[in-house]
């Protein structure tokens, strides 16, 4: 018999464990609809404000050998116009879509999540932890009492399970995680990307037009695996892992750290939209061979070693 890849999150149930993450691919509806046929067990869309936002100047993305260094300013066409992607993508009924909002406050926040409410989405993701957008993202994610009244407004506006997605860039990330757990959270992602710079020795010039940016990718994962281990220690809603997962090692350390799924972005730039069927195929054959009925069996078990 074959292990179970399905996973429960949040009251949805993943058909495998894989998920995009925002801000890779997740601007149109032809892109999410060309992740969820490429195998992926859920998507989630680029972030979106109420507003539409230009975002910043070129250049706003580098790649740094151990990932991308990003600043794109969350540039985007705002939720109403939007929604004309998600009706595109869902074409195909069965995906399952989950919408990503920013706001500077909890009533921006919870504007974008109704309007997302009311189009196909099945979940919300709110983005408090973009380490580049002045007076948004991190500067709002930063402070526990915030995050909970972000969640605790949104919650109250909309029917849908909510998931909050953290900034590493603090001294305690489990406070984040209790805070948007009291204000009602279904579940938290962890992490965000990092915040960090690049020069150009020639120049002398930092690389980015905003100076400084996220890191993303490959060199990120340590510490999302320990924000990850740490996090679920402590709360009892679920934990998402993101950052640097290239391959399906990578994404069952995360679920051995305590993670029920992991979102996968800076390896689609890497590799191609085939990374989600292979690791897939690559945690079905480790519980295989390791004699797991399913993917809940491996969740946390690092905590009991």
């Amino acid at each position: 018999m074959q292990p179970d890849l399905t996973v429960e999150l949040a009251g949805l149930k993943l058909r495998n464990p894989t998920m995009l993450s925002a801000g890779i691919l997740g601007m149109t509806g032809k892109s999410l609809r060309a992740a969820w046929e490429a195998g992926a067990g859920a998507v989630v869309t680029k972030s979106l404000g109420f507003e539409p936002r230009k975002g910043y100047p070129n250049p706003t993305i580098v790649d740094v050998g151990c990932g991308f260094l990003n600043a794109m300013g969350l540039p985007n066409p705002g939720v109403h116009e939007f929604l004309k992607e998600l009706s595109d993508a869902s074409s195909s009924s069965a995906i399952l879509i989950v919408g990503s909002v920013y706001g500077s406050n909890p009533r921006e926040f919870a504007e974008a999540a109704r309007v997302l409410a009311q189009a196909n989405v099945r979940a919300v993701e709110l983005n408090v932890s973009c380490p580049h957008a002045k007076g948004m993202g991190s500067e709002v994610g930063q402070d526990p009492a915030l995050v909970e009244e972000v969640v605790q407004t949104v919650k109250a506006s909309i029917g849908l399970p909510v998931l909050v997605k953290l900034t590493p860039n603090v001294t305690s990330i489990v406070d984040l995680a209790l805070a948007a757990e009291k204000g009602g959270a279904d579940a938290v992602v962890a992490v965000n990307t990092l915040r960090a710079m690049a020069i150009d020795i020639d120049t002398g010039y930092p690389v980015l037009a905003n100076r400084v940016g996220g890191l993303s990718g490959p060199a990120i994962k340590p510490v999302a695996v320990r924000c990850v281990y740490e996090i679920s220690q402590e709360v009892r809603i679920p934990v998402v892992g993101c950052g640097g997962i290239t391959d399906w090692r990578d994404a069952v350390e995360f679920l051995l750290a305590g993670a029920r799924a992991v979102q996968i972005g800076t390896a689609v730039a890497y590799r191609d939209l085939n990374i989600f069927r292979e690791v897939s195929n690559g945690i079905l054959k480790y519980l295989r061979e390791k004699g797991y009925k399913g993917v809940e069996e491996i969740v946390g078990l690092s905590h009991k070693a």
